[in-house]
């Protein structure tokens, strides 16, 4: 290893073993995949792995619903998330499975330490308890009416309506998801991490820029009112690691979870001769990092680095988080058929155009990713056929039938490879950064200018000219170049493509190959390296993904998947009910901040000399500075609803798919508060 040689070790979140690949698992994969083959490319030592997440209470009960035993369940499972990957050219150096005896050692060696160390701290709490089934009840296995504001059939730990967070011993009319019968409290000796004894080290860890600055001030509201000691047990039955000691109580499965991080690398190592210690030990100068998404970033940036001090090990070097993918600017949705699986999409499409189009929109921030499915069609095939591909494609049939098959010695305009071959240290910086949006960008540019060339040479007319036939090798043997040094750019990206370009090239490309030139050269037959994709092959796949759902009011209200839920379009009311909503103009008063809500606004509405409360679900989008003073459109004569902060006293009218995308309406110009909106 040269003195310049990096050593990485890379993971990606573990995909749960209790239902298939999606679209949106993909996005994290292919996010890590791109950089850890940039990386391989630049000639570092760079490991990737990952695993299955095998244990807790869902996946044992979905088990015993197929009648087979979790290990057997797993290991389909598994099989089937490996297989899946490898056919969207995700690469990892060990896909294993957190249900291993590498993970059993490993978590009670931690445990062991941290409870050697101090860190573990035992007391009795009371819990929901199926009688039926006879299990405590994980909070997702509980619902009932919200003790906030009482909207029914909400789950056991928040409330969709209004927002509030509560414990499922709070909840009125509690039942089990389980077995539908009424839970019952029952007292159980739990086992916690002392977490507040890492808050100064979690503090520095997280400002040193191991993680991205907007998630480090999001994390800060766990600060705020003192970190709180973490439940890392579980009662049996539980499908888990029972903890050293303690008959009947197993690890939470966040607990080994991350830890199969360590597991799956261990299992590489000891059958790699690589050394563990080298990437995991406390002194260890290699770099760690973590691809995870937003909903995971408390337990990838509080308990697993305070995890890993407490017991010995090095922490992460970094914890790079992604945002969501929406789906036609929606979330995704099995009545509309973009919940769409991996293998439904393997089914109809290439695994490249996906690839390249999540690189065409991914960044470092954690922002939500569209796939909109126009833009998709659009780019694959302006962007990849049209402008990439097709550089090869217009000059390798006249280098093969009239130059047998031979690039010429000659370079004709060495500035242009120049410019190419200068782009390389900014493109690998994008790539870098995970800024792929920008590289992508940068590369385009490139073929553009690629394809100007060509144009302005025209081949296809100096090949009818024996006069011009060595300017006409040359031109074409200048195009196949510069195809030649965007593939090298596109190759973390594209690597079946790049394969296929280099049997062409007769070369292997690493980064370093964009700055020679293949001058007198023999390459081989060109073949189509990629099709057009077709509408039609979009449709079939997001028709292969309906499900017919069937669902009935009280349905949707518990299905977090169906797009009724949150939208419930085709429920028809009489126009009379229609008009007895009262829409007003509004002056927004005063605007700020709700002390403990995650997504609310507090609004003091003027309605022309009468003020109203109203809460609004607009934290995502606006800022409090941003909204005073302006005018908006409210349901005036809403009914007030007591919510865990207050009284709200209506309803201010928003539009967009959520997230940042979301606009308060706004009246036409001269709307006076108190106005009617007819």
């Amino acid at each position: 290893m040269t003195d310049s040689q990096r050593k990485i070790l890379v993971t990606s979140a573990l995909p749960y073993a209790n239902g298939s690949i999606h679209l949106g698992h993909l996005l994290e994969h292919i996010q890590t995949d791109i950089w850890t083959r940039f990386q391989r490319m630049r000639g570092h030592q760079c490991y990737s792995v990952c695993a299955d997440d095998a244990h807790g209470t869902p996946v044992m009960l979905k088990a015993q619903e197929l009648g087979i035993t979790p290990e057997e369940m797993v290991a389909q499972t598994r099989a089937e998330h490996h297989q899946d990957l490898l056919e969207f050219g995700v690469s990892y150096d060990n896909y294993y499975v957190t249900h291993s005896e590498e993970n059993r050692e490993l978590c009670e060696l931690i445990y062991n330490r941290l409870d050697e160390a101090g860190y573990i701290v035992k007391r009795t709490i009371s819990q929901l308890f199926d009688p039926e089934k006879q299990m405590f009840l994980p909070d997702r296995f509980v619902q009932g009416t919200c003790p906030k504001c009482g909207a029914e059939d909400q789950n056991g730990d928040s409330c969709d309506v209004c927002s509030a967070t509560y414990s499922p011993v709070e909840m009125k009319n509690p039942r089990s998801v389980v077995s539908g019968a009424t839970p019952v409290l029952k007292d159980s000796e739990h086992y916690f991490f002392d977490l507040p004894q890492f808050s100064d080290m979690l503090q520095e860890w997280m400002n040193s820029g191991a993680i991205q600055t907007e998630m480090a001030n999001k994390l800060q509201e766990w600060f705020e009112d003192g970190l709180q000691q973490w439940d890392i047990s579980r009662d049996a039955p539980y499908f888990g690691f029972e903890i050293p000691g303690a008959p009947g109580k197993y690890f939470y499965v966040w607990v080994d979870a991350p830890v199969g991080y360590m597991a799956s690398f261990k299992n590489f190592c000891d059958n790699n001769d690589v050394s563990f210690d080298d990437y995991w030990g406390k002194d260890s100068t290699a770099e760690l990092y973590h691809f995870i998404g937003k909903d995971i970033t408390y337990f990838h940036s509080l308990f697993w680095p305070a995890m890993l001090e407490g017991a010995g090990f090095r922490k992460p070097t970094g914890v790079n988080v992604h945002g969501f993918i929406t789906v036609n600017g929606a979330k995704m949705s099995k009545s509309k058929g973009t919940f769409i699986k991996g293998r439904t999409y393997l089914e109809h499409l290439n695994p490249e155009y996906l690839r390249y189009y999540y690189a065409s929109k991914l960044n470092d921030s954690v922002t939500d990713i569209d796939l909109s499915f126009d833009d998709f069609v659009l780019k694959v095939n302006s962007d990849l056929v049209g402008k990439v591909v097709n550089i090869a494609s217009r000059c390798a049939s006249f280098i093969t039938k009239r130059f047998d098959g031979k690039l010429s010695a000659n370079v004709i305009e060495p500035e242009l490879v120049a410019e190419f071959q200068n782009a390389s240290e900014g493109i690998a910086q994008a790539f870098e950064k995970r800024q792929y949006n920008k590289a992508i960008r940068e590369i385009m540019a490139l073929a553009d200018k690629a394809n100007q060339f060509i144009d302005a040479n025209a081949p296809w007319v100096s090949i009818k000219d024996d006069s011009k036939q060595q300017f006409t090798h040359e031109v074409c043997s200048l195009g196949i170049n510069l195809f030649r040094i965007l593939s090298v750019y596109l190759k973390p990206v594209l690597p079946e493509l790049t394969k296929g370009a280099e049997e062409f090239f007769n070369d292997e490309l690493s980064w370093d190959s964009a700055q020679s030139v293949l001058s007198d050269h023999a390459i081989n037959k060109f073949k189509p390296l990629m099709q057009r994709v077709d509408m039609d092959k979009v449709n079939a796949v997001v028709e292969a993904s309906k499900e017919d759902l069937k669902i009935s009011n009280d349905k949707a209200a518990k299905d977090p998947d169906s797009e009724l839920a949150k939208d419930p379009i085709g429920e028809t009311i009489e126009f009379a009910d229609f008009a007895k909503v009262d829409l007003r103009v509004a002056l927004i008063a005063k605007a700020e901040h709700v002390e403990g809500a995650e997504k609310l606004l507090r609004l003091e509405l003027d309605l022309g000399g009468e003020t109203k409360q109203v809460f609004a679900g607009i934290k995502s989008a606006y800022a409090p500075e941003d909204l005073q003073g302006k005018l908006t459109l409210m349901v005036a004569n809403l009914a007030p609803r007591k919510m865990r902060f207050g009284i709200s006293e209506g309803m201010v009218l928003a539009a967009g798919p959520g997230g940042k995308d979301l606009w308060v309406m706004e009246p036409h110009t001269g709307a006076k508060p108190g106005m009617k909106v007819k």
